[in-house]
Parts: structure tokens; C-alpha cells; sequence
């Protein structure tokens, strides 16, 4: 089976959704059927045959968040030419009613489309570019024949404006990349209780909370240690800095 994959994420940036897509492709390549990922990008994606640019993603500031998407409104030609070559059997959108190249394929989709919901909050992300997207939402929701859900409060906050039902299917684990057999690193077996802390460095991640958290726990536990991975340049010099200021010893 030609499987689509379609994400209106930035393909060039890490981040969940993103991530499980390329996870999902491997899967499903391994399993025999022919997979590929169609998405916007930043920039130029190199040696990745299974890869389909369709639109260029730019930032934009939402609820504490970025939201790296396309919001051109010309998608039509290049979605045509993309289906006509390929001839997917089924597509599978991630997020299926963000803009624009999702909701856009909602449109042009000439084969069964499933969708994955991934996100959850009480604001919809799908009310970017509002009322544009809104009403194309209302317009092609029924199209999407099979509806995913990585949770159950993703499946709650999607069905306020995709009703239907729904089969909650959780993120799947990469089992050779988080591997307990793994060798753990030499310079954190000192004996400290490590806390780990593993995510992009925004505002809606919580990370502040924990260092405040952490200072706390710091005083009553010395013995302890809060460890911080992930990308955001930005956050990254402010929590250093709440650190340095607030004198919280790692």
C-alpha cells in the first residue's frame, strides 16, 4: 500500500509530532508498504528519499508556543502535481485541520484519509488564521473517515470541532533509542538522585515551574540533581540565567 504522511509542521525542526511521523515511516516501511512524508520546510531536506516538500514554514508566536507552519494559499498546483505522480492509496494526516497543508489536503485528498490528533488545551490551534481555516474545517471534516487520538484529552479537545469517533492509539516509543540496556553516561553515576527534564525550552513546557520546584526539593535532598535537554536558544539564556541569579546549584 502508498501510504501519505502528512504534517503541517516544519519538517526541518524537531518536535513531537515530527518526530512521530519519521518513527511511523520507518515502521511502516519495515512492514513492506511504500511511505512518504509530505510536509513544509525551512530549508532544503538532503538525502531523505521519503521526503515531499510542499509549502515554505515560517514562525509564528501562538499561545506560548511556535507554530512553524506554511500559511501560503497556494498550495493547489504543487499538491496536484504531488498526487498525480504518486497515487497514494490512503492519506494519514497529523494534525489535520491545521493550516495549510493539512486543511489543504482535506481539499485535494483523492483517496480515504485518516487523521491523527495529537495536541490538547483549551484554545484550538485550529483557530490560526481564523476565520479562514475555520470555516474550511467545517467544510471538509468529513472527510477524514478515521480518527486517531495519542490521548484521551487529545481526543476531547479534538471532538469539540472534529465530532466523530474516535481510537486512542499513544505515541509509540522508539525501544532502540530509549534502551535501558543502554550503558548509562560515566559523569552522572556519583551517586545523586538524577531528575531529568526532557523537551523544547518554551513557556508551555513548564520547565520554570520545575526549577522552582527544584530549589525546593535542592534544600531537602542536597544529594540531588535536575538535568535539562533540549533545544530553544532563546529559553535556553533565560532559565541559565534564573539559575545563575536564584544561586540553584544542578
Amino acid at each position: 500500500m502508498k501510504i501519505a504522511l502528512v504534517s503541517p509542521y516544519d519538517f526541518a525542526y524537531p518536535g513531537g509530532v515530527v518526530n512521530h511521523i519519521v518513527a511511523l515511516e520507518k515502521h511502516l516501511t519495515k512492514m513492506g508498504h511504500e511511505v512518504k512524508i509530505i510536509a513544509p520546510t525551512s530549508k532544503p531536506i538532503e538525502n531523505y528519499d521519503s521526503f515531499i516538500e510542499i509549502g515554505k514554514a515560517r514562525p509564528f508566536p501562538v499561545k506560548g508556543t511556535t507554530l512553524r507552519i506554511s500559511t501560503s494559499l497556494r498550495l493547489a498546483s504543487r499538491i496536484d502535481k504531488v498526487l498525480e505522480k504518486e497515487k497514494f492509496d490512503i492519506f494519514h494526516l497529523h494534525e489535520p485541520c491545521m493550516p495549510m497543508v493539512c486543511s489543504s489536503m482535506l481539499k485535494f485528498a483523492d483517496a480515504p484519509i485518516i487523521g491523527t490528533f495529537h495536541a490538547s488545551g483549551v484554545i484550538p490551534n485550529y483557530y490560526f488564521g481564523w476565520p479562514v481555516t475555520t470555516y474550511k474545517l467545517k467544510r471538509r471534516r468529513h472527510r477524514i473517515i478515521g480518527k486517531i487520538a495519542v490521548s484521551k484529552p487529545a481526543m476531547d479537545y479534538a471532538k469539540k470541532y472534529v465530532p466523530g469517533d474516535y481510537r486512542i492509539i499513544p505515541n509509540g516509543i522508539d525501544l532502540d533509542y530509549f534502551n535501558p540496556d543502554v550503558k548509562p553516561m560515566e559523569e552522572y553515576l556519583d551517586g545523586k538522585l538524577n531528575i531529568l527534564f526532557v523537551g523544547r525550552l518554551e513557556k508551555r513546557k513548564g520547565l520554570k515551574y520545575l526549577i522552582d520546584a527544584y530549589k525546593i526539593v535542592k534544600k531537602k535532598h542536597p544529594n540531588s540533581r535536575l538535568i535539562v535537554i533540549g533545544p530553544g536558544i532563546r529559553f535556553r539564556r533565560k532559565y541559565e540565567n534564573k539559575v545563575r541569579r536564584e544561586n540553584i546549584e544542578g
